[in-house]
């Protein structure tokens, strides 16, 4: 049975105070023809903006007497009971009537089935697939256009030539009407989220050719998974247009998750992933105690840094990282060597410098604020491992910190934690160093509480 739906609104979306259904109608279709329908005006109980009433006809006096949705509730129910929900553009009307539903706390739920899409796919070549020219086309009459009623039984009409194009169709006649709504995309949907699991790790969305599309983490790999089904951007859209499998690395710990994908993005540079490609490091914030004890930061080629802060792949990157953190700590320009060393830097004379170059601000409070900078983006300790969640209850992670710079992860039984650090280190599994991985550590630190084994 089909249970083909128009609802006329006030809305473009469903909003309880703005956007309403005023009509709906529902024609009962049982696969050869209409055996009954239901149609009624509602009070929206919200104002009918003159834009939508010049659309269906449907003024603020028209509804003031009808019945609100509440009212008809319960026919919408008995009306669609066992049916399939079909509609011109289904997701407009199913997700306005689901809404109304979850308005009352109703969970309101039913299959469906779009005669847009079927159209396109049963009649291609149409230069419009609106209801309207479809309809004109087909010479389907329509009586009251833009009326609940008039448009449902129209659809109706629609309806039953769409089933005559499929009953001696090669490819579809044997498939039921509502298997042709299942898209290859919601097959694929399907697929993966049967195979992915709600753990934390590093997923890669494949292709037909087994080709890394897009690389991503999380702490839940099914949730994430699913939110890529949602796209809003086009580039998301693109993404699953393409997608035809899936495969994941499970890391128990989210801080190795973001290393691992870090370190794989490089590695794959997958079409889709927009951030995080570049491997080649060209430039570095560094810093250190000039001749008159004051922290002095300076961007340097990469290779030339002795105490790099961060680590950047454009001279244009530190560029713009240097004069955030100017701004954000009213650095002076002269101490993080944008202009000469011997200046009364510009930015002194707007006073967004406290005047360290004027002499009129004393060194230990310019360094205060420096200082919080480079505490911000070092480490506290030499020699240091962050131990972690496990990917099996009987094993822990740990990212290991070597001389002030990351040198791997792992994972360790509960008796190996309390192992020397040559053990810890051949228990490391090999990473090609990439400096933004040490960010990436810190960033994390900084937003997390954390266990650590020093050494």
């Amino acid at each position: 049975m089909f249970a083909i739906v128009d609802i006329e609104t006030c809305g473009g979306k469903f909003e309880y105070q703005k956007g309403r259904i005023i009509e709906i109608a529902i024609v009962v279709h049982d696969g050869l023809s209409v055996v009954k329908s239901f149609s009624s005006l509602i009070n929206p109980e919200c104002y009918i903006a003159p834009n939508f009433t010049r659309i269906s006809g449907i003024t603020n006096e028209m509804v003031a007497d009808a019945p609100k949705f509440h009212e008809v509730a319960k026919d919408v129910l008995e009306f669609t009971e066992g049916c399939v929900f079909v509609a011109h553009n289904v997701n407009f009307d199913y997700s306005f009537v689901r809404d109304e539903f979850a308005s009352l706390g109703y969970k309101y739920q039913r299959d469906t089935i779009c005669t847009v899409r079927l159209s396109r796919k049963f009649i291609p070549g149409k230069d419009s697939y609106s209801l309207g020219k479809l309809c004109d086309s087909l010479g389907i009459e329509v009586k009251n256009r833009h009326r609940a009623l008039g448009d449902a039984e129209a659809t109706a009409k629609l309806f039953d030539i769409l089933l005559e194009v499929k009953s001696t169709h090669p490819v579809y006649k044997n498939q039921g009407a509502e298997a042709l709504m299942v898209r290859r995309i919601d097959k694929i949907k399907q697929y993966i989220l049967n195979k992915i699991p709600e753990t934390a790790g590093v997923y890669y969305f494949l292709n037909n050719k087994q080709e890394i599309l897009y690389i991503g983490k999380s702490t839940n790999m099914y949730n994430r998974a699913i939110n890529h089904f949602n796209p809003a951007e086009n580039k998301g859209k693109k993404l699953l247009n393409e997608l035809y499998n899936v495969d994941f690395v499970e890391t128990g710990s989210e801080l190795i998750a973001l290393l691992h994908e870090n370190k794989e993005i490089k590695t794959h540079k997958p079409h889709f992933n927009t951030r995080q490609k570049a491997d080649v490091f060209t430039h570095a914030i560094d810093y250190y105690l000039n001749n008159d004890l004051i922290i002095t930061f300076k961007i340097v080629p990469h290779d030339e840094a002795q105490q790099p802060l961060l680590s950047f792949t454009s001279l244009g990157a530190a560029r713009e990282k240097m004069e955030y953190l100017l701004d954000e700590h009213s650095l002076c320009l002269r101490y993080c060597s944008l202009t000469s060393e011997d200046a009364i830097c510009f930015n002194h004379q707007i006073k967004k410098c406290n005047g360290i170059c004027a002499g009129e601000e004393a060194i230990d409070d310019y360094n205060f604020r420096a200082k919080k900078i480079v505490l911000q983006f070092t480490y506290e300790r030499k020699d240091f491992m962050i131990l972690g969640r496990g990917r099996t209850a009987d094993e822990n992670s740990f990212v290991l910190i070597l001389n002030s710079r990351y040198a791997g992860y792992g994972y360790l039984s509960k008796e190996q934690m309390y192992a020397d650090l040559d053990a810890i280190i051949e228990s490391c599994e090999e990473s090609v160093y990439h400096p933004d991985a040490d960010h990436i550590i810190k960033s994390w630190m900084s937003r997390n509480k954390f266990e650590v084994k020093v050494f």
